[in-house]
């Protein structure tokens, strides 16, 4: 056995990142996420696929609550950067848009099309646009909360000092990206060891937006471990963050807490507020 990264060898660490074999019925629950969501875009008013770019995935959709000078939740969608969209967990809006924030629904390209630099790019790319506020969408007007799931959650951790961002809420995150260039999860991103030094969060805790770090409790054992570390450096840091394990929840269900207006995301996203 040869071991690459905290005692586990190659098929140890495939084990550790394999959110979708840790449950038992991950097609189901995609379908039943998908179907939520098509489900919010045909009941609720939102303006889809505004551009920050001209590339065939920069663009978002945006989610009005109808408040005037409302605060703006940004949500990145996970899928391990190489996977998913948007469309598919629109559903979260939910609990926002009932809390009274705007919901932004970002997307970008995924690999192996891009790369992690490209794609960190395109992230702060859509908040420049979003600080612009070309399509008039009156983001100005209230704080902006980033948030995002899994490799979303990275995405989030990685931007939350852009002067846009007022809080954050990074969920099951993927701070260390030296686990995932050992891993089965390479293949199509093909870290290279710079992009592992340079965007892995936990490397670089600078000066930031206050910010959740939040984890579903049932989750596999090593996006625990990442989220406590990058909870714990960012205290260390003395940076404003609270960690917050959300009960019973697996890497999936965790969503289902996020889109509930009184779940515990959304009450820990009030305290930080």
């Amino acid at each position: 056995m040869t071991t690459l990264y905290h005692g586990m060898d190659r098929k140890a660490l495939d084990a550790a990142y394999n959110n979708t074999q840790a449950i038992s019925d991950f097609p189901d629950v995609l379908r039943k996420f998908q179907s939520r969501s098509t489900r919010l875009y045909e009941r609720r008013p939102c303006r889809r696929d505004l551009r920050y770019g001209e590339g065939s995935r920069q663009r978002f959709d945006w989610f009005p609550c109808g408040y005037a000078e409302a605060p703006t939740f940004i949500f990145i969608h996970g899928g391990y950067w190489q996977n998913c969209a948007k469309e598919d967990f629109a559903f979260i809006a939910e609990g926002a848009l009932a809390k009274g924030f705007n919901v932004i629904l970002a997307e970008y390209t995924l690999a192996p099309e891009a790369s992690i630099t490209h794609i960190v790019g395109e992230i702060g790319r859509l908040l420049d646009c979003l600080t612009m506020d070309v399509e008039g969408l009156g983001i100005a007007g209230g704080k902006v909360c980033l948030s995002g799931h899994s490799a979303g959650g990275h995405l989030t951790a990685v931007h939350r000092s852009h002067p846009l961002v007022a809080n954050a809420l990074a969920i099951s995150a993927l701070v260390d990206l030296e686990p995932i260039s050992l891993c089965w999860l390479n293949d199509k991103l093909q870290l290279t060891s710079a992009e592992v030094e340079i965007y892995s969060p936990i490397r670089h805790i600078s000066r930031g937006a206050p910010m959740i770090v939040a984890v579903g409790a049932a989750e596999l054992p090593e996006l625990l471990r990442q989220s406590d570390a990058y909870s714990a450096a960012c205290e260390a840091a003395g940076e404003r963050v609270e960690s917050v394990y959300v009960p019973d929840c697996t890497h999936f269900s965790v969503l289902e807490d996020l889109a509930r207006p009184d779940g515990i995301l959304m009450t820990a996203l009030e305290r930080l507020a």
